[in-house]
């Protein structure tokens, strides 16, 4: 026996020759597990305080409010000066917020695009994935554009009841192809189409409807572009279906739950001042011999405590309370010891999963810092999967009818690739001490490592070249004020 034998893979050792674990296929380990993790995280999600604290605090500081394009095209490639290209990319991105600021672009006009951001992050935390199909509807009065986008929860996109092998995860499509979680892939495991249900199966509403599915080819035939993204994030190679975003916590989650209500229902009980009334046994006097008249039966429902109040009580009858003090002192120490663990799992510190400081100056800056590198790291996770389609699909249209100017974006996908390079900036995420953040940004910017649109863009989510349009009409109006004083 050498190396690892003797250690993490002994099989001698007390304490882990039980232990033996199996690691299979992403198949195995995530699809067939899928569901259950889904419904779990989602319960968690909803019913969870702490749970719902990780969606609702990693949501807040990826989105905040909304991302917001920044058009930037490369000037340099399609052999347009700087300020050609900064020309162009105002008005692009002043014509894609016509489209997006309007529930226009939503199917179901209910959401704007901003809006619809949060509800597809939120989903795509709880159930690991969630699905956007690409539609068309004639164009409005306030929305030249067709382009409608409808968000699919995950539980729509399923294996059709016909297509279904014994396994119930895995389908045949009539084409040969494998249908994994009601996604088809091909000989090569490459993405094919989505299958699409009318409705939930087995959802509670619309029983009488019967549950059909629609294929959708996830790519188009001539344009090659998507008609259906999957916004998710794959953690294994040969993985088709996303890990609900507190997979890892669900059981400590749920013991903590657990845990919390019953210390609430404990301290619930330890606030009653409990009162026992005790009778003693009858007295059998020569008055009861004699038959004289006994003692009124009491009716315990007649006696209640009352603030302040002293209530009269029948001859022989006494008065006992129950002490119920005790406290579960180590409680706070444990649950927080637990929240750690969630919070490096989830990689939020536990400060800002509690949104609680009451740590060193240092220790909270480092808390943020490092919830900053998550957001920002998931922010763009997020811009891959879903915002940038979204862009590239909108900006061909807008080519497509005339109402952006872009030469040769039909011709060559480098050159429509120049023109479909875009930013996302979102909220300034939350700085302890926003003097030094600003000194930061100084220097940076004096030192040419960052411009001043990104970092008014960064620390305080607006856009540069507006508030210095903003500045000069407010310095004129000062500078008249001023000159008439």
């Amino acid at each position: 026996m050498s190396g690892y034998a003797n250690g993490g893979a002994s099989r001698g050792s007390r304490i882990l020759k039980l232990w033996n674990p199996s690691w299979l296929s992403a198949g195995s380990d995530i699809d067939l597990n899928y569901r259950v993790l889904k419904n779990r995280a989602a319960d968690l999600a909803r019913n969870s305080p702490l749970g719902q604290a990780a969606i609702t605090t990693s949501t807040r500081g990826v989105l905040g409010a909304g991302l917001k394009l920044f058009a930037r095209p490369n000037h340099r490639s399609l052999g347009l000066s700087a300020e050609e290209g900064r020309l162009w990319a105002r008005r692009t991105s002043e014509e894609f917020r016509l489209w997006a600021s309007t529930v226009d672009c939503d199917l179901n006009r209910r959401n704007n695009f901003f809006d619809l951001q949060h509800i597809a992050y939120e989903s795509y935390l709880i159930d690991g994935d969630i699905f956007c199909l690409f539609r068309r509807k004639a164009p409005t009065p306030r929305n030249p554009y067709t382009l409608r986008l409808q968000l699919l929860e995950a539980e729509r996109i399923s294996t059709p009841t016909e297509n279904m092998l014994s396994s119930t995860v895995e389908g045949r499509a009539l084409n040969g192809n494998r249908i994994i979680n009601g996604i088809e892939v091909d000989d090569d495991g490459a993405l094919t189409a989505f299958y699409v249900s009318n409705r939930v199966p087995n959802d509670l509403i619309g029983r009488e409807t019967i549950t059909e599915w629609v294929r959708v080819e996830a790519y188009g035939s001539k344009s090659g572009y998507p008609n259906m993204v999957q916004i998710s994030h794959d953690q294994r190679a040969g993985q088709y279906r996303g890990v609900p975003y507190l997979s890892p916590v669900i059981e400590t989650l749920k013991q903590v739950s657990r845990f919390t209500s019953a210390e609430l229902a404990s301290a619930i009980v330890r606030s009653f001042f409990a009162l026992f009334f005790v009778q003693p046994l009858q007295n059998y006097s020569i008055d009861n011999v004699l038959g004289k008249m006994p003692e009124p039966e009491i009716n315990l429902d007649e006696y209640k405590l009352g603030s302040g109040t002293l209530n009269a009580l029948p001859r022989g009858v006494d008065v006992k309370s129950v002490d119920s003090g005790q406290a579960q002192s180590a409680f706070k120490e444990f649950t927080e010891a637990l929240v750690t663990q969630i919070g490096a799992a989830l990689s939020i510190p536990k400060e800002v999963l509690l949104c609680s400081f009451n740590s060193s100056y240092s220790a909270s800056r480092a808390a943020l810092l490092q919830a900053a590198d998550e957001f920002k790291r998931r922010r763009e996770w997020f811009i891959r999967d879903f915002l940038k389609p979204v862009y590239e699909c909108w900006l061909t249209e807008a080519v497509a009818i005339g109402r952006v100017d872009a030469p040769g974006y039909f011709e060559d996908p480098l050159t429509r690739s120049a023109w479909s390079e875009a930013s996302w900036y979102g909220p300034a995420f939350t700085a302890l001490d926003p003097l030094k953040e600003m000194q930061a940004a100084i220097l940076r910017l004096e030192q040419g490592m960052s411009t001043r649109e990104k970092e008014a863009a960064e620390l305080t989510g607006t856009d540069y070249e507006e508030n210095v349009e903003q500045q000069s009409i407010e310095g004129a109006r000062d500078g008249a004020r001023l000159g008439t004083m």
